[in-house]
Formats: structure tokens, sequence, C-alpha cells
């Protein structure tokens, strides 16, 4: 069983690293998941019989590393999951994308269509039939001449199918490592991470952040002089 990397845990919630390449949870392909691996822990750690209960709140796509909160009764996914449909819970994310970009900063607002067959999404025009506004905040923390690569920071207002990989490729942004979508390194790993997750715990409404970065190695190396990102 994979090693876990847990960031924070008490009686009710358990804040761990998510791995890439793995699963949120169980799928069609019947890899090993991280609600697995997270039900393995805490079953060994606390020497638990029988089945051990761990609730799944949010998802990161399969080749998203970075943080991940579950719930550790079922008190406290309800309340979580309630945090989520009132988009209380605050995703922050790093990425590295082609080229360099128009501005600093800026808010990129699209209506996204979901294609279930080939498991894609696509900006199309508002009125659409099933389409949804998607909301993101970025920032650009450094742009490397050399590679013709920026490193940004992501803010998420709405959490839609591959948003931010839609919502940057569609303006010729494309991730480094995301063949879905156009992006250069091929082959490469997706170079898109969970950074930061604000949540309020479920049982004393205290206002939590937890941070996790990826290994400055391969495509991360980019980050190393980055000032200002933690990793707690």
């Amino acid at each position: 069983m994979q090693q876990l990397k847990v960031i924070y845990e008490d009686n009710h919630i358990i804040v761990v690293e998510k791995p890439v390449n793995i699963p949120s949870q169980g799928d069609k392909t019947g890899d090993v998941d991280l609600l697995t691996i997270v039900k393995q822990y805490i079953k060994e750690k606390y020497q638990k019989p029988g089945n051990v209960y761990v609730g799944l709140v949010h998802r990161l796509d399969r080749p998203v590393g970075g943080v991940m909160v579950f719930a550790k009764t079922s008190k406290a996914a309800s309340r979580l999951s309630n945090q989520v449909r009132e988009k209380q819970f605050q995703k922050t994310y790093i990425t590295i994308v082609n080229g360099k970009m128009e501005q600093n900063q800026g808010t990129l607002e699209d209506y996204l269509l979901k294609d279930e067959r080939n498991n894609k999404s696509k900006v199309v025009i508002e009125g659409i039939k099933n389409s949804k506004l998607a909301v993101l905040d970025y920032e650009v923390l450094k742009y490397d001449e050399q590679l013709d690569l920026s490193v940004l920071k992501i803010h998420l207002h709405t959490g839609r199918h591959h948003q931010i990989r839609v919502q940057l490729s569609s303006r010729n942004h494309s991730i480094y490592g995301d063949q879905k979508y156009g992006g250069r390194g091929h082959g490469k790993q997706l170079t898109l991470w969970a950074y930061e997750l604000k949540v309020f715990h479920p049982t004393s409404n205290e206002e939590l952040t937890f941070y996790s970065l990826p290994e400055k190695i391969g495509s991360w190396k980019i980050l190393e002089d980055i000032q200002g990102l933690e990793s707690k």
C-alpha cells in the first residue's frame, strides 16, 4: 500500500497530500485509490476492526496532486459537504502553462460544456444547454523566458470538470504536460497541483488553511526561486 503523507489529523478530519496518478476514489480501472489508502491508514494506526468510515467530500483529477481533506465521521462529512455546496471551500492551485500571460493577474470567465463520452470539456457561448459558468482568478508568479513557460497561482470560484485545464488551453496557455488539452511536454506529468485549501473545521468552525507543494524536481524545478510559496 502506498505511503500516506498526512498534513493534519484530529478526531473529525484527516488532511493528506494526494499523490499524482492515483484516483481520489475507486473507479473502473480498479487501481488503488486514495480513499482506500486513507481507510487502511486509519485502520492500521488505530487498530480498528471491521470497516472504517472515511467520507469523501471533494475530489482531485487523477493526474493532479496536492491537498485533500477527508471526513472521519458522518457528521463531519455532512458539514464539509455543505461547505463545498455553499462555496466555503477555498482552493488554490499552482500550475505551469505555455507562453507569457497577457496580464500579471486577472479573472477568467467562461461557459463550459462537458462531453461525457470523451471525458473532456470545452468553452461554449452562454445559453448552450447543460453549459455551466466557470470562474477563476489567476496570478503570475514567474515567467521563464528560456522555457517560454509561466507559473500561475489559480484561485477557483467554481469547480467545473477540467475547469483550469480548459479555461487556460482555450486562451493558448495550455498546462505543461496536458496531452488532453494540447499542452507542451508530451509524455510529461501534468503540472497542476492543489497547493492550498481553506476550510472551516466541522465542529469548532475555526478556519483552517493547509498547504502542499510538489517536490521541486523535473518540470517543477521552475518553482525553486519563487518566494512566498509556503509548504507547511
